[in-house]
């Protein structure tokens, strides 16, 4: 055969290869203005600026909400009538979009029953896994499946089958689900001497619960003429059925007075009305009373396990379910690794599989039985990363939001050698990030701002990391800030003393927190710092603790009604005009008819997506037109819920609408950063780090004298990090203790002390590595910590 030869000319590109750019045309979603961009495929783009800059609103928001609306628009309507159905974002032209898989920061669910086994399908392997070789075989997958109740059943059903014959038929199913705690591995108890004294009657004021007070409605009129019990006898008195009713009974219309109301039993009427709800956005003194009236005891039949005896039982090489699910998943990897089982062979090979993952993210210190309500932001994320490393998909868009968030410097590498590993098997990997460690490996970045909210929507920059540091945008400008060693440190005033602790992971340890300082707690992810802070400090009336538990609250919640700001608001408007504050509640009686105070109309169009306009009759203003005519220093109620913070607060510090009250809570909402949010946005549409700093601004009126933060930095632009320490240093020069639970270089420099824990995580950790200044941590760079903050300063 003569030898091909090639042709000199180059060959003509194939059209499909010309697909190259993701292009973004007029993406106006949230605050974004008119933003046109192009983004190159199978490259890592890291999108930065300001918290509130939009970089949400153009990653999530519109190219990500758009790719999952245009897959879901394959499925027939059938399906997607089981699918949450997604409107178009506001953009004139999305084009080059592939398919995308999001990895956010969304907490798992934290239904009790759901743990990092059930969430990520390891626990649906090992279930098969024990149905098959465990000894004494006790029945299939749901016999060990703690979400699972033995069920029995007989009796006579009737198949419609023909001629209609009723047949007689017994069904049993065997679960694995703790009967005594329901799946739960806790039970909780009402501590009944919290709530009432009694050695009083009702008509003596025996209820010791916040608002119940002898001559309220509740405690005189209902429970006194109900005729269930005599409101003249005391409580310790009653007889059997009397406590009975008093305690338990079920809802129940009575007479009184010729009205009709209803009886209910204490405890589900305290079930209702005080643990149903946000224990964050409790008052102080309610909070209190929750702690102290429910306690939380491990069961004792299945001894935290939620498993049934049975469960419990069946072990494959002595080990049970139960033992594995307890198990670090590292050791748990090795425990399967020695299994040689062919007749289950691809089964363990996909066990093994899952479980490699955990340990290659840097989560092989996590059990499988750990709550995933207890994760934090960070390890959630890595844990929904675990089903994708081993996929074999390519041409595939990953977003994530913050992927570093609760990771110690050393474990950041890790995190960007499997983003680059995924974008180097051909996918498009997007990210939202603000450490300067993970911008640093970008092949493209986006800088949004150049502020936040209202300030900010547009794209001012553009390019590579060199170009970003020349740019002069906030983001280039502050990349590479340093916090410097404070050359002097405070004195402390006093310790908190921790001795023996040894929650989760903890070795007995003893340590004397120093009070009247910044003492930052640190470590790598896992090595138990807040097994040390929030499960050894003592909770009590000195102590204020504020953690990234999610904030429950519907879209009618915002920043003015979670704070107590929108009372003194709505009184000053009352006053001001001589109606009712009611008036001025889009929730109460000022609400808009139409929609009710929402401001937006829903229209549920089945399998299509629901579609929400604005109100006609309100313009979205959420009230009713008579509310609008009333004015408080020149504005209307919809007026001020449309400020920013930062706007409100020069507008109620001075002048005709001066109002102390409510200046001084816009204050603490400016101090901690969050003078972009507008008063009346929803809690929903808020991020993790934004809840998390709301939440301290609420506390930082309580009276407490030690605050405990849990890595206030989430979320955080390098430019306002600065902004913290200073609202940090206040705080301790006003007189307080504060404790941070911190991973950030910037915090642990500034700290006037700073607690190791490590060295590694999970069994290795759980012991102080080093006490003291961080100057003495900088120079004894005897840990990992001291190594990464002695290069962070440049010593």
């Amino acid at each position: 055969m003569a030898p091909r030869t090639k042709s000199q000319q180059q060959p003509t590109p194939h059209a499909a290869d010309s697909h190259d750019l993701i292009r973004v045309h007029g993406a106006r979603e949230n605050n974004l203005k008119d933003v046109s961009i192009e983004l190159p495929k199978r490259r890592l783009t890291v999108f930065t600026g300001v918290s509130g800059s939009g970089k949400s609103s153009l990653v999530f928001s519109t190219i990500a909400a758009e790719s999952q609306r245009l897959i879901n628009e394959t499925y027939s309507a059938f399906v997607q009538g089981f699918m949450p159905s997604q409107a178009r974002p506001d953009v004139d032209v999305l084009d080059g979009l592939t398919t995308a898989i999001i990895v956010d920061q969304q907490r798992m669910g934290s239904d009790p029953r759901s743990t990092v086994g059930t969430a990520t399908d390891a626990n649906a392997m090992l279930r098969i896994l024990f149905s098959r070789l465990g000894r004494p075989h006790i029945g299939p997958p749901g016999a060990f499946a703690f979400n699972v109740p033995s069920v029995t059943a007989s009796g006579a059903i009737t198949v419609e089958r023909g001629n209609k014959k009723t047949e007689k038929a017994t069904f049993s199913r065997t679960g694995g689900m703790c009967p005594r705690c329901e799946g739960r591995g806790t039970v909780s108890d009402i501590d009944l001497t919290q709530l009432y004294d009694d050695s009083k009657s009702i008509a003596e004021g025996a209820f010791t619960i916040p608002g119940w007070k002898s001559d309220s409605w509740w405690t005189v009129r209902i429970y006194a003429e109900s005729g269930f019990l005599d409101p003249n006898k005391p409580i310790a008195k009653f007889t059997e059925r009397e406590m009975r009713d008093f305690l338990y009974k079920e809802p129940t219309k009575v007479k009184v007075e010729g009205s009709t109301l209803t009886f209910e039993g204490l405890i589900p009427k305290i079930q209702k009305s005080f643990l149903s709800k946000d224990r964050e956005a409790m008052q102080p003194h309610i909070r209190d009373f929750v702690d102290r009236a429910v306690t939380f005891a491990t069961c004792p039949e299945c001894e935290g396990t939620r498993l049934t005896e049975g469960a419990r039982s069946s072990k494959i090489k002595k080990i049970s379910i139960a033992d594995a699910c307890a198990m670090e998943i590292r050791d748990l990897a090795e425990w399967v690794r020695g299994l040689d089982e062919p007749s289950v062979a691809p089964l363990l090979e996909a066990l093994q599989q899952t479980l490699d993952s955990f340990v290659e993210i840097g989560l092989g210190y996590l059990a499988l039985d750990r709550p995933s309500g207890t994760l934090s932001g960070g390890e959630a994320q890595r844990v929904k990363m675990i089903r994708h490393l081993g996929s074999s998909l390519t041409d595939v868009t990953y977003v994530f939001d913050e992927p570093t968030i609760g990771l110690h410097p050393h474990d950041i590498q890790r995190m960007n050698d499997l983003l680059l590993r995924l974008r180097d098997k051909g996918n498009t990997v997007l990210v939202v990030e603000h450490k300067p460690e993970a911008i640093a490996i970008a092949d493209h970045i986006v800088d949004l701002g150049p502020g936040a909210g209202t300030a900010g929507g547009t794209v001012c920059f553009e390019g590579t990391l060199d170009g970003l540091r020349g740019s002069g945008t906030v983001t280039g400008r502050h990349l590479d800030d340093r916090a410097v060693l404070k050359e002097e440190v405070r004195k402390p005033t006093g310790v908190l003393e921790i001795r023996g602790a040894t929650s989760h992971n903890l070795r007995d340890v003893d340590v004397d927190i120093p009070l009247g300082v910044l003492t930052v707690i640190t470590g790598v992810a896992g090595s138990g710092k807040s097994s040390l802070v929030h499960g050894s400090i003592p909770a009590g009336e000195n102590v204020i603790s504020v953690d990234q538990s999610p904030i429950k609250g519907s879209r009618r919640s915002n920043p003015a009604t979670y704070t107590g700001l929108l009372e003194p608001i709505r009184k000053a408007f009352a006053k001001a005009n001589g109606v009712k504050p009611a008036l001025f509640s889009a929730n109460s009686e000022g609400a808009c008819p139409t929609c009710n105070g929402a401001g937006v109309i829903f229209t549920d169009l089945g399998v299509m997506a629901a579609v929400s306009s604005p109100c006609e009759d309100c313009e979205g203003k959420r009230f009713q037109p008579a509310v609008l005519d009333y004015h408080f220093g020149g504005r209307d109620i919809s007026e001020v819920l449309a400020m920013s913070v930062t706007e409100a607060e020069t507008f109620f510090g001075s002048g005709d609408a001066a109002l102390p009250a409510a200046h001084k809570i816009l204050t603490r909402l400016v101090d901690v950063g969050l003078g972009y949010l507008s008063l009346g946005q929803p809690l929903t549409t808020l991020s993790g780090g934004e809840r998390q700093r709301l939440k301290l601004a609420t506390h930082m009126a309580d009276k407490g004298g030690v605050y405990v933060l849990d890595e206030p930095t989430t979320g955080l632009h390098l430019a306002d990090v600065e902004q913290l320490l200073g609202l940090l240093d206040r705080l301790v020069d006003s007189g307080k203790s504060v404790i941070v639970i911190e991973h950030h270089q910037a915090v642990m420099a500034h700290a006037d002390w700073i607690i190791d824990l490590g060295p590694g995580a999970g069994h290795d950790g759980g012991k102080i590595v080093f006490e003291g200044t961080p100057a003495d941590l900088v120079a004894a760079r005897s840990t990992l910590t001291g190594e990464h903050l002695a290069e962070y300063v440049g010593e």
